[in-house]
């Protein structure tokens, strides 16, 4: 009978809040406080729904919603209900990625065509569009691309197609030179892996990743069980989006998720329970320093020395800076109604998790992450998080 109640408090989600929260700098904030300041924020910039984990010593000691799933119903979010995860899916995909590498399947810097029989423009497409490369039958430089540079963001593939004037891929830069954000080099390398592995990305995350971890209620396609309980985005003046429910699994973009389940994912990162120590830490490593003014639009081309202090760069799957307490690596995520961040310190074990269904929730990032964990080091001009009372 104690070991069933053991096994089943494994299996239960965090749910309690530590007294006290300890930011990087070692000061310290109490869970009552940090409700009413979150609270106040949110109030402040109409934020209309918010989901927070914060970590110390590589545990949660924080989670907490706040706000509505929806406007029209005002019906509260729980801990368990499911949000559209956007870009954060890049990181789990990323962490994927690396346990392949890790058990010899995939080579980081072997380019990726060599893994195939055939051309990769000579598949027959069997996906809506994003299995679909016939463009690159006469782009030869595809053929450099390897996994490290599709993690890196240095393919020299757009971001996506369809931004294109002409809605064609290309590859804008020599491969592996330049840093150009592109959830094409993401789907690039899941593409391949599926015609590797002959599992489709969705049953290697399942095997991987979420049974691993214990994130049943994690999925790249949309799982009938989801319609029970989820968030619907929000627009600035709160007006619903329609939800997406697509269901073919892209390793850049179709992450859904929980704040439950996110917890238990970023918990196993900072505890190295999915990668080996060595793994975690080449990912965490440096690929390409960043020097833009701003991460996308018209700033992306210019450059500057703002963030040299923390050494802005890429990893593999993360974006990277260097502070007093270590190596941040962080991830955001930004979609019609929903904006997310996280930020990770390994070497102290503190971090955040944010997950929110409204367009004006970035807005609130900068405050928030001093807030709760004492971060002034998220490069937030260059995420394009301006905050509520500077627009």
């Amino acid at each position: 009978m104690k070991k069933l109640y053991f096994l089943l408090l494994a299996v239960l989600p965090f749910t309690t809040q530590a007294q006290t929260i300890t930011k990087l700098d070692g000061s310290k904030i109490t869970a009552a406080a940090l409700d009413q300041k979150i609270q106040a924020l949110v109030d402040a910039a109409d934020v209309h729904g918010l989901a927070i984990t914060v970590f110390n010593k590589q545990e949660p000691v924080y989670k907490k919603t706040f706000g509505y799933k929806r406007g029209d119903t005002k019906e509260p979010i729980k801990t368990s209900t499911n949000f559209y995860g956007a870009s954060l899916s890049k990181a789990v995909f990323a962490v994927l990625v690396m346990k392949l590498v890790e058990e010899g399947v995939l080579d980081l810097d072997k380019p990726l065509q060599e893994y195939l029989p055939k051309p990769i423009y000579a598949y027959t497409p069997t996906k809506k569009w994003h299995d679909d490369f016939r463009d690159l039958e006469h782009v030869p430089l595809y053929k450099d691309i390897t996994a490290r540079m599709c993690l890196a963001h240095t393919t020299g593939f757009p971001n996506w197609r369809w931004y294109e004037e002409d809605q064609k891929i290309k590859v804008k830069h020599t491969p592996g030179t330049t840093y150009l954000y592109s959830g094409e080099g993401m789907v690039y390398l899941q593409v391949v892996l599926e015609y590797m592995t002959g599992k489709e990305l969705e049953e290697l995350m399942q095997e991987k990743i979420f049974a691993p971890v214990g994130m049943t209620q994690s999925s790249y396609t949309w799982q009938p069980r989801f319609d029970k309980d989820y968030v619907v985005g929000h627009n600035t003046k709160g007006e619903l989006y329609e939800k997406d429910k697509d269901n073919e699994a892209r390793s850049a973009s179709t992450l859904e998720t929980t704040l439950d389940d996110y917890t238990m994912f970023t918990q196993a990162v900072l505890q190295n329970k999915l990668l080996k120590p060595a793994t975690t830490k080449e990912m965490f490593s440096p690929q390409i320093r960043l020097r833009s003014v701003q991460q996308f639009g018209p700033l992306s081309a210019r450059d500057t020395t703002a963030n040299d202090a923390i050494a802005l760069s890429y990893g593999l799957g993360w974006g990277l800076l260097q502070s007093p307490y270590g190596t941040g690596a962080f991830k955001e995520g930004h979609g019609n109604g929903f904006q997310h961040y996280s930020i990770i310190f390994p070497e102290q074990g503190t971090g955040i998790i944010i997950l929110s269904n409204s367009d004006n929730a970035e807005s609130i990032f900068k405050e928030l992450l001093e807030t709760t964990i004492g971060d002034t080091y998220t490069p937030w001009y260059w995420q394009n998080y301006i905050p509520y009372d500077q627009k």
